[in-house]
């Protein structure tokens, strides 16, 4: 429970600052003199800076690495920012020039809503990620709310505090007033609402705990990585709304959202003019404006979101979304009624029903938007509470600067003159249908878009146990070397390397810069590779999860001028859409079968294999991939499988991929196979890269002589750009490339079929082979050219 008061206590302060600007806002106009146009840009224009600022900050919070987490460090500058601020930016005197305090306040207002993206879009994230579970999400944010709406209860007063000639008196000299009570009220008001919630604002940050992402793998949060930035940025977007409920919650709350803050400030007019003819102070109004605001948020506080909480649990998010629009429906037609000339206590009754509109707006968005964040993750592999918190809440910020222009525009269309002493006949007719209607029509939308959202309590428990055997699969574990194989230099069993220690088409490296190395790679990859074995799972995916046709066709597009062959690995789980993507850029496949000791897994694979290669989209089949080397199977289990998969094709040329040492043992498995499909790792021997092209070429005449004149491919053969050593073999960027160059050398020499393994790296990788196994890639995981910044092809 403490950690939810904490969050709500920010939930305060996220509220207050911008509840106390609104109000202080007016003595830019009533007591400074600001003219329209000045009004507009204050208030417009850094509002608008909002739209980079926030998916920026949500981007760069979702990727931080530090001992503090994502969020916390983040939460407790940008309320230190933004307080500080909102202080100095409210220290306006009426002595100074319109052109000084116009610039002056410009420039800090522009400070105090970096402050305010700084703090509040990680702050908004960090409540989400509080909960994995449906119905405490609610909870979550219905205590924020509840302790947040303490603002709109607090900030109508300061209207009444600020001008109070009693708390504030005026500056006297020579029996002339030489400084106004408003003056000194906005100057040591702001100061004490900076200090307060500037505390208030840190309080998530100091209070709520977070794991250290120090060892996570996040994209690099630096200038040279900028350009990678916001790329990720802009496709972060796209991802994001391409999820129809994000869709659905961001439009919903942007048309009732919207149309509230559009006649927000008409109740102000319509009590004024409508109860009291037009008559403010003791003798008319009074306080009944302040009244209208701060009562609806009371009764919000007290009521409205404690029931839409409990209607929730009982009925679901979006029933309980709905039902609560709907009486909202029902305060707002009130008001056409209640809205009585000196009755002025009548409207308070249509506030418990009013209030359910916004009461329960964000207190059930913020707790869906959650949900939607964990059906992402499962998507796209990436948890970005930051970068969805920063769309939904602009879609807020929106709505609220197009709301202030549709103010003026409905006030000038019903002819309503704040300066006039008789208002025109209709102008406050006119305000009291748009108060009730606009809202109406603004809420009917929000109804009719949110009919089909489809997260349900169901639904999301199952997306969460989807990710928590994700997660479980991620979990550190020992990494097992994965057959002696890993751990033996096996080419000694075949007479090492006879004497030699370099081949004709290797590169002198010696004394080569690392820009000439660049060019070097660059210049092997434009020449073209055999073959690539194809990766085609996105960060945060693994093996097991269902891959898109988009997400491989994507793939295919980048490696696609660079190679003539690709290698596939499985034929289920999205794995079959491959060898037709690369069919259709006009690319040979070896496309595989995964077989290991699921029995009924295998069947699938095996009828996903022979579906492909009928519909004419494979040019070499292999069943399994290192079966004999992990023991999966037994050797006459293996066979079984070929023998059946060359009966189902016999046109096509069908083999087994081991390393190549696996056929010598068994001959056989040769006699099966109408191609050896071996496997070539000098870096797994623990070879240095220098006598790495050596290695490849020994184990290439050892799979030949196994081969007995049978076609021989080299199926796969690469090197890491990182992670530990192997012996001799010692991963890097400088290593892999001269590997990369060496090779492509040697088989077009040799003119060897050989597949480079990898195209994009892959972390679901380390749980088998350590770090180093999530770093073979040509291109990085976000489908970047690791070795080059540009090719073209």
């Amino acid at each position: 429970m403490g950690h939810k008061i904490a969050f709500g206590v920010g939930m305060l302060a996220n509220q207050m600052f911008p509840a106390a600007l609104g109000i202080f806002m007016v003595v830019l106009v009533q007591n400074l003199g600001f003219p329209g146009w000045m009004y507009s840009l204050v208030y417009f224009l850094p509002r608008l800076s909002d739209a980079f600022t926030d998916p920026i900050m949500g981007f760069i919070s979702d990727n931080t690495k530090s001992k503090w987490g994502r969020r916390r460090q983040y939460v407790i500058i940008g309320a230190l920012v933004m307080g500080a601020a909102f202080a100095i930016m409210w220290q306006l005197s009426a002595s100074n020039t319109l052109n000084a305090n116009f610039t002056y306040f410009f420039g800090w207002s522009f400070v105090f809503y970096l402050g305010l993206t700084i703090f509040s879009v990680p702050y908004v994230a960090m409540g989400y990620e509080m909960s994995d579970d449906f119905h405490e999400r609610t909870n979550i944010m219905a205590t924020a709310q509840l302790i947040g709406q303490l603002a709109w209860v607090l900030a109508p007063w300061i209207w009444v505090i600020i001008y109070n000639d009693n708390l504030f008196p005026p500056v006297m000299e020579g029996g002339e007033v030489v400084v106004e009570p408003f003056e000194i009220g906005t100057h040591q008001l702001s100061i004490g609402i900076a200090v307060l919630f500037t505390f208030c604002a840190m309080v998530p940050g100091l209070f709520i705990p977070s794991k250290s992402t120090l060892n996570e793998n996040y994209d690099a949060l630096s200038f040279a990585n900028i350009g990678n930035i916001f790329k990720k940025i802009g496709r972060s977007f796209v991802e994001a709304f391409s999820s129809k409920p994000f869709r659905q919650l961001c439009f919903s709350t942007f048309l009732v959202y919207n149309a509230f803050m559009t006649i927000s400030g008409f109740s102000f007019f319509i009590i004024v003019w409508h109860l009291f003819g037009g008559v403010t102070g003791p003798e008319g109004s009074d306080i009944w404006p302040t009244l209208f605001g701060s009562v609806g948020a009371a009764i919000t506080t007290a009521f409205v979101i404690p029931i839409v909480a409990r209607m929730s649990r009982k009925l679901g998010k979006k029933k309980a979304f709905m039902v609560s629009q709907a009486i909202s429906i029902v305060g707002y037609l009130s008001f056409l009624f209640l809205f009585v000339p000196g009755k002025p206590w009548l409207f308070l009754l249509a506030l418990p029903f009013h209030s359910f509109g916004i009461g329960s707006l964000f207190t059930l968005m913020m707790s869906m938007t959650a949900d939607v964040i964990d059906l992402d993750e499962l998507n796209h592999g990436e948890r970005r509470e930051g970068v969805f918190g920063a769309i939904y809440w602009y879609m807020v910020k929106f709505g609220f600067a197009i709301a202030g222009g549709l103010s003026g525009v409905i006030l000038a269309i019903v002819g309503f003159d704040g300066d006039l002493a008789v208002q025109p006949p209709g102008a406050i007719d006119g305000l009291r249908y748009f108060f009730t209607g606009l809202p109406i029509l603004g809420t009917v939308g929000a109804l009719l878009i949110m009919r089909n959202y489809n997260i349900t309590e169901e639904k999301s428990n199952e997306i969460r146990a989807e990710l928590d055997r994700r997660k479980a699969e991620k979990e550190p574990v020992e990494v097992p070397q994965a057959s002696s194989y890993y751990a033996t230099d096996m080419l000694q069993s075949f007479g090492g390397l006879n004497g030699v220690t370099k081949v004709e088409t290797d590169t002198d490296f010696a004394g080569m810069s690392e820009a000439d190395l660049r060019s070097q790679f660059t210049s092997a990859l434009l020449r073209g590779l055999h073959g690539m074995s194809f990766s085609p799972y996105l960060e945060g995916q693994n093996v097991g999860d269902q891959l898109t046709e988009v997400q491989i066709r994507q793939r295919m597009e980048i490696i696609a001028p660079y190679t003539q062959w690709v290698r596939s690995f499985s034929s289920t789980d999205g794995n079959e859409h491959i060898a037709k993507a690369a069919h259709d850029k006009g690319i040979k496949t070896l496309a595989g079968a995964w077989i290991d000791g699921d029995l009924e897994k295998n069947e699938r694979e095996i009828a996903g294999i022979i579906a492909s290669a009928k519909a004419g989209h494979v040019d070499v089949v292999a069943v399994g991939n290192e079966v004999l080397l992990r023991g999966d199977l037994s050797k006459e289990e293996l066979l079984e499988y070929i023998r059946r998969v060359k009966q189902a094709l016999p046109h096509l040329p069908v083999g087994c991929v081991e390393p190549y040492f696996q056929f010598q043992a068994n001959p056989d498995l040769v006699a099966a196979c109408d191609v050896v499909l071996a496997n070539c790792y000098p870096f797994w021997e623990g070879s240095s890269v220098e006598q790495a092209t050596v290695y490849l070429d020994r184990m290439y005449d050892v799979a030949q002589e196994a081969a007995n004149g049978k076609p021989v491919m080299i199926t796969e053969t690469g090197w890491p750009s990182c992670g530990e050593n192997t012996n001799q073999a010692v991963p890097s960027d400088d290593n892999a490339m001269k590997y990369f160059i060496n090779t492509n050398n040697w088989r077009i020499r040799n003119r060897a079929e050989v597949f480079y393994f990898s195209s994009f790296d892959e972390s679901w990788k380390i749980r088998h082979e350590g770090d180093v196994g999530q770093s073979w890639g040509i291109w990085d995981k976000d489908g970047e050219l690791k070795y080059s910044e540009k090719v073209t092809s």
